[in-house]
């Protein structure tokens, strides 16, 4: 019908799995990590903390997950594209929930955009998006597995 969007996102179970995947992976790289999982729209479905995980690092893990909802990007590839873009990068550093920091990543379900993926804690980038595609794998997994 004209006038009207269809969105689909994904769901409260499929991002727990994916929370359940990214703290195991976690675990096994011997973080602690904060997780949010975002629907399309960019508003949080589930989220996480592990025991321990600095607390500063929650609101780090919802806005790189926003930041990856809503420009379609791992917020590794935002940061490769303003770093070196001087009316970019500190622009960029301005604007209020986003992020360029490692660790969140769009999910991306046949091209279709149906939500995010933030991990952040006490480890480093490189880990944090190492988790995330942890979660993305399960999340995905899920949905071939009930489509």
């Amino acid at each position: 019908m004209a006038g009207l969007n269809t969105v689909r996102s994904v769901d409260r179970e499929a991002a727990r799995i994916g929370i359940d995947a990214a703290v195991a992976e976690s675990v096994r790289l011997g973080c602690r990590t904060c997780i949010a999982v975002l629907d399309a729209t960019g508003e949080l479905v589930s989220y996480d903390r592990m025991d321990g995980a600095p607390f500063q690092s929650a609101q780090n893990a919802r806005d790189k997950a926003l930041s990856s909802a809503g420009n379609g990007l791992s917020t590794n590839d935002m940061w490769a594209y303003v770093a070196d873009v001087p009316q970019l990068n500190p622009g960029a550093l301005k604007i209020e929930g986003l992020s360029v920091i490692g660790g969140g990543i769009p999910i991306r379900y046949r091209d279709e955009l149906i939500g995010a993926i933030g991990v952040s804690g006490d480890c480093g980038m490189p880990q944090d998006h190492a988790v995330a595609e942890a979660a993305l794998a399960a999340i995905l997994a899920a949905i071939d597995g009930s489509a």
